[in-house]
């Protein structure tokens, strides 16, 4: 039988198939396997139409679709309960399709473009809220949130017990801020907000606050229930801390972090007595405090050895802790830490400057049994505290970036840790002689690897790593800033077929054209033909990269490709012709971080669970980018003409 008839016999069998049955089955997937299967026969894609109406979520967080994208994928839908959609190319007018009133979870992230608005038609449509994320609102130029927006927000939504303003909420006079948080709902237990001054927080949650005419003699508690509570601040203060701390009886998380624009004073900043004030109540699991230097280069002047003592007298039941700019505390204070939370799992230290070996020392002699250790810039630290930390075999995180004195010492004891998920490395001493130990038992393991800035490596920290003798898990590789990494390395990482989905080799001078040509080709199996799996592909500023790259950046090639980091000065109308020929591909020329969210500091462990999202864009759009495709010929011939 021929081919063609085959096909048509397949269609006739599903055709006679009960269309519950299918639809039923298609149920089972989310939203980007649903147009996968629609985009392979008529039959299929009628089906995906009619199950649109009732699907329970809808989850479009990877791709920002435009409106005439989003409203064929939005029918009213009364069994929505779920839904979380990047709006970065949406506005006000999305709010109608969007806000369907069946809906628990809500997360809109990027919605700069919207304004106040959308928080008064959440709390007008969706009554029956449970969890609420918004990031960036109104933060476009000529956008505005008013007070009587939150108000209509807290007061509508009586059932959240989730919340997460990713935005500066201290937009309003204090009295009123108050007034209108005293509304919501008395089930919220988790609170995240992107910006908010210490001195609200403190009046905001003051036991002997008053409300501007009220008649009650006992004021009403502002968010009694809270068990998580996660802010962004101007400054930390002991005020703010002690006023948390007693006000907020239920507290098991607690998460701050400030960025200072000028040296605080004495009175709004922490020091030791501040940190005795913490954990009151005693039910503290998970503390996080962190000063950022996003402004000023600075730290917690007021913070010594004394400080850490009494923090530890105080959450001996502290199960992770992560401790930013602490910069006065020496090893007795951080020894303290470990010694005395004898449930602590997750350690973060960032900015530990006087941090040495000799908090390590002993480390296997503690009841502890770490999973996730952060280290960040903690300078001072040398192998033999890699050495130490190596004795928890649980080990699922390991962040040692910055700690320029490691070297292939520490890759030795890393090689001992075969449940390791992900190593980042970044600017330590390593060789291309010492990442051998990493196999075959981590690098099997490893789902994130990380060695931005380690110097001494070359094109043979490739063949170190990958020898094709183990099936490999990875998924994330960054070799940025490596002064001896060329596409001879890429070449190699193509012929080992790892399935990775993110790769950076910004600022690798010996990097070119090649290279795209090589991974444009890559086949992860044999099934797939240009079967390259990236989803995000960082080359900004690489030396050898050129026009003639951009042919292989078009369609079919990289298909699965999202975020593409590239130098605008390589030709500028090429790259906005690529980026209009591919409106699902974030297409950046300024360097910034690819991938992350504007609120992610770079301190979060964060692992990307990716959607075959490239069928829903061929559903979408069918056909679409031809046009796109020869204005990037134009634009190269143009180009051609002028060198």
């Amino acid at each position: 039988m021929s081919l063609p008839n085959e096909i048509a016999t397949a269609m006739e069998s599903l055709d006679q198939l009960p269309s519950a049955l299918l639809a039923t089955i298609l149920t089972k997937l989310d939203v980007s396997s649903i147009c996968s299967v629609a985009s392979t026969c008529t039959v299929f894609r009628a089906c995906a139409h009619h199950i649109l109406s009732f699907i329970p979520s809808f989850h479009l967080l990877e791709t920002a679709p435009s409106m005439d994208l989003l409203r064929p994928l939005l029918p009213p839908n009364h069994w929505m309960k779920s839904m979380k959609v990047n709006c970065g190319r949406l506005d006000d007018s999305a709010i109608q399709i969007l806000l369907q009133p069946s809906l628990q979870e809500l997360c809109m992230l990027n919605c700069a473009d919207f304004s106040g608005k959308l928080l008064s038609e959440i709390g007008g449509r969706c009554k029956d809220l449970r969890s609420l994320c918004l990031g960036s609102v109104a933060e476009k130029r000529g956008r505005a949130i008013h007070i009587t927006d939150l108000e209509e927000l807290l007061s509508g939504c009586t059932h959240l017990e989730a919340l997460v303003l990713m935005f500066d909420v201290s937009f309003s006079m204090r009295h009123d801020f108050a007034r209108v948080w005293a509304l919501a709902s008395d089930k919220l237990t988790s609170l995240e907000i992107g910006y908010i001054s210490s001195v609200m927080v403190t009046e905001l949650l003051s036991p002997n606050f008053e409300f501007p005419q009220s008649t009650s003699r006992i004021q009403p508690s502002i968010l009694p229930n809270i068990h998580k509570l996660s802010l962004s601040v101007d400054y930390i203060t002991d005020t703010m801390i002690g006023t948390i701390s007693k006000g907020l009886t239920s507290l098991t998380h607690l998460d701050l972090r400030d960025a200072p624009l000028i040296e605080p004073r004495v009175t709004f900043d922490l020091t030791n007595s501040g940190l005795q004030l913490i954990n009151q109540h005693g039910k503290l699991k998970h503390l996080s405090l962190v000063r950022s230097q996003e402004f000023l280069f600075t730290y917690f002047k007021r913070v010594n050895d004394l400080g850490l003592l009494l923090l530890a007298d105080k959450c001996a039941n502290l199960e992770s802790i992560f401790l930013g700019g602490f910069c006065r505390v020496t090893d007795t204070g951080f020894k303290t830490i470990l010694h005395s939370c004898s449930t602590l799992y997750k350690l973060r230290v960032s900015h530990g400057t006087q941090l040495t070996d000799l908090v390590f020392h002993d480390i296997s002699a503690t009841s502890l049994s770490l999973t996730h250790i952060s280290l960040r810039r903690c300078t001072l630290l040398t192998n033999h505290a890699v050495t130490n930390l190596a004795s928890n075999k649980n080990l699922k995180v390991l962040d040692l970036r910055d700690c320029r004195n490691l070297g292939d010492g520490a890759l030795r004891a890393i090689g001992n840790l075969h449940n390791l998920k992900t190593l980042l490395l970044d600017g330590s001493d390593i060789t291309d002689m010492g990442l051998p130990y990493l196999r075959p038992g981590v690098i099997s393991s490893l789902i994130a690897l990380s060695v931005r800035g380690c110097k001494k490596l070359t094109d043979k920290c490739i063949s170190a790593l990958f020898d094709g003798s183990s099936k490999l898990a990875l998924q994330e590789l960054d070799l940025s800033n490596l002064p001896n990494l060329s596409d001879n390395a890429v070449i190699l990482i193509a012929k080992s077929r790892i399935p990775l989905l993110e790769l950076r080799m910004r600022q690798c001078p010996l990097v070119g054209d090649t290279s795209v040509v090589v991974l444009a080709s890559m086949l992860v199996d044999e099934e797939r033909w240009h079967g390259n799996s990236l989803r995000l592909l960082d080359l900004f500023n690489c030396g050898g990269i050129t026009q003639r790259s951009f042919r292989w950046l078009k369609k079919p090639y990289f298909p699965r490709l999202r975020w593409l980091g590239v130098t605008g000065c390589v030709n500028r109308d090429i790259v906005d012709a690529l980026a209009r020929s591919r409106p699902f591909l974030h297409v950046s020329c300024h360097g910034e971080e690819l991938g992350a969210e504007q609120w992610d500091t770079g301190d979060d462990f964060h692992m990307h669970d990716y959607d075959e999202m490239d069928e829903l864009e061929q559903w979408l759009q069918e056909g679409d980018y031809e046009s796109g495709d020869e204005e990037m010929a134009e634009a190269e011939n143009v180009a051609e003409a002028m060198e």
